[in-house]
Parts: structure tokens; sequence; C-alpha cells
């Protein structure tokens, strides 16, 4: 009986001298204990080394789907099919043993003994195969798993989307990091300086004032033109003479100060990642960016797991996609379902009036869907649909509030009175 073996370095083909071993498994193992006693049981036959870790993923794809590789039908013809006795073939995989069995009509045989011998090959390879060392094996082996993962993956560096999925999560984790950050820092020095809160409400301009002015002492001898308006830094300046704040001492400040410079980086490196996010939503889907922008669209590819999965989906789930929550809560409660979800947040429903959002976000998930699959499956770069896309609902906007022309009239069916578009589309909006 011959034994195939699959290692990192190549086929193996073992010849097993005691057969009847394999009704016995239990002692299987004793015959394994040492590398003296896997030589009294197996010897080897043939092997064949992988040229190049290209085969070797080849050989370890093909065996993992159950599929018999062009380098070991090779083999296998070579050492078993020329030979002049036929002899059986005990192989690790019953997919594997059927498709050596229908190619090259090798009897196989695979059950619980020819397991526990291939758990016995493995665990004592290193003395039974000839032409590798130990380092070399293991160096193969590892090899091999790195690339048999990134195949089972799928993973490429050209899947730019999951850049684009860590891209999303890394700013909405700075968001809440410098909100909590810039909070922080204005409760802080607003024992010192509380008027300085309302006069500069925003969190970077406040932490580069703080920086640039430490104790407000100095702020009247300072010049804040390259940060604040005059207007403001007058006011400021005013506001800092009256000031009820209490006094700090030069350790306090200092402490602040190194808050403020966290406040700064952090606002920095937040431009920086916006964009950068930014660019990969223009070059990965331009027509979603141009439907609903860059952060929005990041955050509908994050939540569906990539762009392609996103591709997937019908309008009806991009419209509601992000509201789970709520659309289960209502379909147990019997109550109307959510009519938005993350889509809510595009700047073409942040137009809509409050009583039309609804309709336009339905319009819009339809356009998003198209251009969600163009990006996804087209060959084209640019983001020709997104544009008409946007267009059209932009005019559907215009319809539903009353600030578009009177189209052309449409003929009504049955011979009656010609209708304009605009009142067929209110019909239909109001459920007539």
């Amino acid at each position: 009986m011959l034994v195939l073996f699959d290692t990192p370095a190549g086929h193996a083909l073992f010849s097993l001298k005691k057969p009847e071993k394999l009704k016995d498994p239990d002692s299987l193992n004793k015959s394994f204990s040492d590398i003296d006693s896997a030589h009294k049981l197996v010897s080897l036959k043939a092997f064949s080394k992988f040229l190049d870790t290209a085969e070797a993923l080849q050989s370890a794809t093909a065996l993992v789907e159950g599929k018999l590789s062009s380098g070991m039908k090779k083999f296998l013809k070579k050492n078993c099919v020329s030979s002049e006795v036929q002899e059986t073939l005990a192989v690790a995989d019953a997919k594997l043993g059927n498709a050596i069995k229908e190619k090259l009509d090798i009897p196989c045989v695979w059950d619980e003994g020819v397991m526990q011998l291939m758990r016995g090959l493995r665990s004592q390879i290193e003395g039974l195969l000839e032409g590798t060392t130990g380092p070399e094996l293991r160096s193969m082996q590892i090899g091999l798993a790195h690339s048999l993962s990134r195949y089972k993956l799928k993973f490429s560096p050209d899947k730019v989307d999951t850049m684009i999925i860590q891209a999303i999560g890394l700013l909405d984790d700075l968001d809440k990091e410098l909100n909590t950050y810039a909070m922080r820092l204005k409760e802080w020095y607003g024992w010192h300086f509380p008027e300085l809160g309302k006069i500069v409400p925003d969190n970077l301009m406040y932490a580069k004032v703080i920086r640039h002015m430490g104790v407000r002492t100095k702020c009247k001898t300072m010049d804040f033109s390259s940060i604040l308006a005059e207007e403001i830094e007058v006011e400021m300046k005013e506001a800092a003479e009256i000031s009820m704040g209490t006094e700090v001492s030069g350790e306090d400040i200092k402490n602040i100060l190194m808050l403020t410079e966290q406040v700064i980086s952090l606002s920095e490196y937040r431009a920086q990642l916006w964009e950068y996010l930014k660019n990969r939503m223009n070059a990965i889907a331009p027509n979603l960016s141009v439907m609903v922008g860059e952060l929005v669209g990041a955050r509908l590819i994050a939540h569906a797991g990539s762009l392609m999965n996103l591709a997937k989906q019908p309008a009806s789930t991009v419209q509601i996609l992000g509201a789970e929550k709520a659309l289960f809560r209502a379909l147990k409660a019997k109550h109307d379902t959510p009519k938005y979800g993350l889509i809510y947040h595009a700047s073409l429903v942040g137009q809509a009036q409050p009583k039309h959002k609804g309709k336009i976000s339905r319009v819009l998930a339809a356009k998003c869907a198209l251009s969600i699959r163009v990006d996804a499956l087209g060959e084209t770069s640019t983001a020709t649909i997104g544009i008409d896309g946007r267009l059209k609902v932009e005019e559907r906007m215009r319809m539903l509030e009353g600030r578009m022309p009177a189209a052309p009239s449409a003929a009504v069916p049955n011979g009656g009175p010609k209708q304009p578009m605009v009142t067929m589309y209110a019909a239909a909006d109001s459920g007539r």
C-alpha cells in the first residue's frame, strides 16, 4: 500500500510496509513514537519538491477544495500509474480520493486508520523526508500558511474599500476623542478665563488661543491676528481685563498647555485623515460620493462590509441601512417602518422640507443603488451616473416643492383631459 502525503516542501509518496496496522489505529501511535520505529513502518518511495511558493500555494488550494492539482497528477502518474503492480493509495481526504480514482483510476482508501497514519507521518515528517532540513521545512510552512491565508481571505492590496472602512472607523473615534478632550480643556481653562468659551466657540481656535496666550494676563499685550478676526480679538482682550476667573499656578497652566497640544495635534491629524478618506472615496466610489458625499458614502460601505456587499443590496435596503434596530422594533410592534437610515445625513435629504424627506430619501436610495453598482462593477472612474442621478433627485425635489415650471402636457389614458406632469406627480405622491 502507498500513502500520499502533501507537505509544504512538496508531494511525498510513502510505502506502508505493514498495511494490517491500519485496522488497529491505536497501535499506530506506538509505531511513530520515534523515528526508528517510523522507518520500520513506512519508507519514502518518491518525493517531488515544489519549485516555488506559487506552486505550493496552487497545490494547497487544490487540496483544500478537494481537487487534483496538475503537479500532483503528474507525480502520481509517474509513480503509481506507471508501476507494474497496481497498489492501493491511502489519502487523507475523501474528495481528493474520489478525484484521483476518477481521473487516474487508482484505488484509494480513507478511513480512521488512514487519519491516524497521517498524524503519525506529520509528527515524524522531518526525519522521514530526504533532502530537506527541519528549519527549511518550518520556513516553508510559515510561507505557505501566509500565502494560503491571503488566498482564503481573498486579500489584495488593491482592495481599497478596506482602507475606507478603517479610515471612517478611525475618523469616528477621533471625533469622539476630540470632543472629549476639547470639553475637558474648556472646563479646565474655564476656571481661569470662563468668558473665553463664548467668545471663541470653535474648539481648535480655542486651543490655539490658549497655546498662544497661556495665562489671561498676557492677553492684552499679545497679537492674535494670525488666529482670530480683529473684532473677536478686541472682545477677548476686553473680557480678559474684567474676567471673574481664578488665578492658576505655573504647574496648572503647564498641564493645560499639554492638553492643548493634544487637541491641536489630533485636530490636524483628523484633517489629514479626512483628506485621505475623501481621495480614497473619489477613487473607489466616485458616483456614490457625488450622490451622498464622501462621509455618508464611506459609512454606507463600512456598514455593509465592503463595496461589493453594498452593491448587492436593493435600493430599499440602501434607504434604511443603519436603521436596523428601528426597523425590527417597528415590525415587532406593527408600527410604521423607518424612512431612512444613514442616508438621512446626505445633503440632498437635508435640503428637502421635513414633509418631503421620506420621498427624497426613497428617490435618492434608488439612484444610489445604481451608482454603487457602477462603482463596484463598472470599468470607468468618472462620476457620470452619479452626476445624472443627482440632477434627477434635485429635479424631483423641485417638483415636490412646486418650484419647477410645468412640464409639457402628458396625455391621460382613455381620452381624458391632459394634465401637467407636476400635477400627476403630486397626485401620485398624495396616494390617489
